[in-house]
């Protein structure tokens, strides 16, 4: 798979939802988009039509599904997740050579379980979210957990 050597455009998103999901209930999602050139995700959409990139709306679809994903799993182990679960991702536009490419990064925050048990829900939400399974061996992903 090649690698991205030059990037063009990141865009990014912020996923939380209103309460821990469940298996049968996925909660209230809520999404913030950043803007090109802006570094964090202080930007607010309020009374005016937001004009998301693809890479933002990709990215924002996928958290969503991703982070129910997580719930289910959670559902499955009998794992409570904390009601401040999030998932950051960035979705890099670029290039390697001529060919145009997608790479995504993860940052899943699951405070207060053991690493150990958040990065194995992080890894299973991946083996059954649709956008993960659809990316899988097309777009090179990191995940990085973190439990603080």
């Amino acid at each position: 798979m090649s690698k991205i050597n030059k990037v063009l455009f990141t865009g990014k998103t912020h996923t939380t939802v209103g309460r821990a999901p469940t298996g049968d209930d996925h909660g209230t999602v809520n999404l913030a988009l950043s803007v090109p050139g802006q570094s964090e995700y202080d930007q607010k959409f309020e009374a005016v039509v937001a004009h998301p990139t693809a890479e933002q709306l990709f990215a924002g679809a996928w958290s969503a599904c991703y982070i129910t994903a997580i719930g289910l799993v959670a559902a499955q182990k009998r794992v409570a997740l904390p009601a401040d679960l999030s998932v950051d991702i960035e979705i890099d536009l670029g290039q390697a050579g001529a060919a145009w490419l997608l790479e995504a990064r993860f940052l899943v925050r699951i405070p207060g379980l053991a690493q150990d048990v958040a990065e194995k829900l992080a890894h299973a939400a991946h083996e059954i979210c649709p956008y993960s399974k659809a990316t899988h061996g097309n777009i090179e992903l990191s995940v990085n957990v973190a439990t603080s």
